[in-house]
């Protein structure tokens, strides 16, 4: 979870005949994020904006949006420009509002992007890679769109890598998603590296979508699963571990959290959750040691921060769980 001073401004940039999911999917679970900063008395993390070169613009499904803003001369504060795709019959043609927009992500953007340390990242859905293509964004980057749209992506960016056959790639300050759900899947693991996984795991839980989807994980995230129970010691604990995986849990500390004794709670965990607490505990450290390695890691440093004693343990119990070794997962980078 990162520490901010002032919330982020998410800048939508809205383009005529936009798929209203692109735009309308990722800005709910920001809002969600919002909402659930505030239970946990904390302030926003996003402000939600909306930009087109015209003040209205007609939607995929002929709805229209108004009260749009012009699109901003410059950045102030740290921004997450959001670029919603088209749908088909339109993301190819390059339409006076495409060509203004294009022009001005490469003019407010191109620097901060290449940047070593920026406050800006460049969000593409679904076809509005292809604007980021049009833009000159994607040079030397990671990136994905919709697979009907690959051959013409790699096109519009030769020097890109454009990846197949996953729900989003993140490079960098880019982060580009392959559809209209993937779209809030990104979101999704966006806000859980801003706000922290258990915070994401509850806009999950309220827009009944899985956490951090992508096309290496086709199963639940462990941070959502087993909690579709309704009792609240165990929800208790649930967070408490999601919070702080690496934490010295033991049985007595996690029954003191549920206000239950250590035998009751093994009981309830079993009949709600289906599993143990401890091997609970144990999905949700190797969740985030498979995710600290595929964010460039060394295994032992992600058995440290995943609550391991060490990376042998990390190791083993990464074998036992899903056979190989925590390496494989650099090979899929």
């Amino acid at each position: 979870m990162i520490a901010r001073t002032h919330p982020i401004d998410l800048l939508f940039v809205v383009a005529p005949h936009s798929l209203l999911l692109d735009v309308a999917g990722p800005a709910e679970a920001f809002r969600l994020a919002n909402l659930h900063s505030e239970r946990r008395r904390m302030p926003p993390r996003f402000r939600l904006r909306f930009a087109c070169p015209e003040p209205e613009v007609t939607t995929s499904i002929g709805l229209t949006i108004a009260g749009l803003e012009p699109l901003p001369s410059r950045l102030e504060a740290p921004t997450w420009v959001v670029v919603a795709g088209q749908m088909g019959t339109h993301c190819g043609e390059v339409t006076p509002e495409t060509a203004s927009i294009a022009q001005w992500l490469n003019r407010t953007l191109h620097g901060p992007l290449t940047a070593d340390k920026t406050q800006h990242r460049l969000l593409t859905i679904c076809s509005g890679s292809l604007l980021a293509a049009r833009a000159g964004l994607l040079t030397g980057r990671r990136c994905t769109t919709h697979h009907e749209l690959l051959h013409v992506l790699r096109q519009l960016a030769p020097r890109a890598r454009v990846i197949d056959n996953r729900v989003f790639v993140v490079h960098g300050a880019l982060a580009s998603s392959a559809g209209i759900t993937a779209g809030i899947d990104l979101a999704l693991h966006l806000i859980a590296d801003e706000c922290g996984e258990p915070l994401a795991a509850a806009v999950a839980e309220d827009m009944v979508v899985y956490l951090r989807r992508s096309q290496d994980d086709p199963e639940l995230s462990p941070f959502l699963a087993h909690r579709g129970h309704r009792h609240a010691a165990v929800h208790r604990v649930q967070d408490a571990i999601g919070a702080e995986p690496d934490r010295d849990w033991d049985m007595a500390t996690l029954a003191a959290i549920g206000h239950v004794t250590e035998r009751h709670l093994l009981r309830l965990f079993i009949e709600q959750a289906g599993v143990s607490p401890l091997r609970y505990l144990q999905s949700i450290r190797l969740e985030r040691g498979r995710q600290s390695i595929e964010s460039g890691a060394s295994v032992t440093h992600a058995a440290e921060v995943a609550g391991f004693r060490s990376g042998l343990q990390f190791r083993r119990a990464w074998s036992r769980q899903w056979g190989g070794s925590p390496r494989d997962a650099t090979r899929t980078m």
